[in-house]
């Protein structure tokens, strides 16, 4: 009987162990260093576990991986977000679509996707080994792999490696001679400090544009104001498309925010519309024409120096001029970022030219495999990065049982 390891018991570890069935050729355990697996799972979603995302067109769905792309086409084109749907509803997890696309567990509870996994896995007599540290691997003269861990050593034929983002198990993958591609943050917010947005935390923007100057990097969508500068999909997505942009210029640049995603063109023409057809209104009144709170266009009225009372027949060209730009070209300077501890995703890891995406193993070590985050592959927010976790685990499940 050969003895299949899986260093990781995360989501990509436990979807593989859960999809390698009970068979007498074949034992599978899995190395955990944690006491409880799937950590991850646990919190992602803020506890809910978003699952993956109702794109079901390959080429659409590879848009959202700044890096893995060109290599998911191939895994996607096995295993994409309905496969991974039909999967957990037919393992008793009913999934529901929001309105974003995100997919979530109808429970609204990440512990009904890490329920499901570890029974499958349990049905499928995979054990569980966990406070499992693992120190080295090393390869045998006679091909086995020796993972030395805090407890003891294991022997394994075939050795899969779904850490995740963890430095520690890269070095000894390097050492094995495959090349890491230097880890960076890849979801991260910004931190700012700027008047506009002072006291405005939790104050929320449906169709910003957001873009780096002096690039050509450049996101739309929504944003979010924190306590501590700028939040939201829009800004996670430049921090995942930036990622070595953004690293190299040490996380202190300039941004461009248009609030409203209109051009200035279009905001010009909403003041004249109002001046022709409510002369006499308040300039403070006028908000909700630029689908922004009160609170944020008072901040905004102040910013500028203009009086609430003012008029729209009274306002000055120059002053509208201000508030048009405020509006639609507002720079910021970021000072730093902020990542969300426990759901972090890191660009970088094994170099992507090193692995076979139609069996998910080393072109250089036969019989070592690796799937997830230890890769370097990674997503926007919204689901993908679990996608992505799903559909190599499934594809390298195919391989290892065409191998009895």
């Amino acid at each position: 009987m050969q003895k299949i390891g899986i260093i990781g018991g995360g989501a990509a570890g436990y979807f593989l162990a859960a999809n390698l069935p009970k068979n007498k050729e074949y034992e599978v355990t899995i190395l955990e260093q944690s006491k409880e697996p799937l950590q991850k799972v646990r919190v992602s979603g803020g506890g809910r576990c978003n699952v993956t995302n109702a794109c079901f067109i390959t080429h659409e769905l590879v848009q959202n991986y700044p890096r893995g792309k060109k290599e998911l086409v191939s895994v996607f084109s096995i295993f994409q977000p309905k496969d991974t749907m039909d999967w957990f509803e037919k393992n008793g997890v009913p999934l529901k679509i929001e309105a974003d696309n995100r997919v979530f567990p109808m429970s609204n509870s990440s512990q009904s996707i890490i329920e499901c996994l570890r029974k499958k896995a349990f049905q499928n007599q995979v054990k569980e080994i966990f406070s499992a540290t693992v120190l080295a691997i090393n390869k045998s003269i006679d091909g086995l792999f020796q993972v030395k861990t805090n407890e003891k050593s294991y022997f394994f034929d075939k050795l899969v490696i779904s850490t995740g983002s963890s430095k520690k198990t890269w070095d000894m993958i390097e050492a094995m001679g495959h090349k890491i591609i230097p880890p960076l943050p890849s979801l991260f917010t910004f931190n700012c400090k700027d008047d506009l947005l002072s006291e405005m935390a939790g104050t929320s923007f449906t169709q910003a544009d957001l873009t780096l100057i002096n690039s050509r990097l450049k996101e739309s969508g929504a944003i979010l104001i924190t306590h501590w500068g700028l939040s939201g999909p829009a800004t996670l997505r430049l921090s995942a498309w930036g990622a070595k942009e953004l690293a190299d210029l040490k996380y202190n640049f300039t941004i461009s925010i248009n609030w409203i995603g209109q051009k200035p063109q279009q905001v010009e023409d909403v003041f004249h519309f109002l001046k022709k057809n409510r002369p006499t209104q308040s300039i403070q009144n006028i908000y909700a024409n630029f689908g922004i709170t009160k609170k944020f266009w008072t901040k905004i009225l102040d910013k500028n120096e203009i009086l609430y009372d003012l008029t729209l027949t009274n306002i000055s060209n120059k002053n509208r001029q201000k508030l048009i730009e405020t509006l639609t070209n507002y720079r910021l300077t970021i000072k730093g970022k902020s990542t969300f501890k426990d759901e972090f995703v890191s660009c970088g890891g094994v170099d992507l030219k090193e692995i076979d995406f139609k069996t998910m193993q080393s072109k250089i070590i036969p019989n070592l495999y690796f799937s997830g985050e230890v890769l370097n592959i990674d997503a926007i927010t919204g689901g993908f990065n679990f996608q992505a976790a799903w559909s190599c685990a499934f594809v390298l499940s195919q391989a290892l049982k065409q191998n009895f």
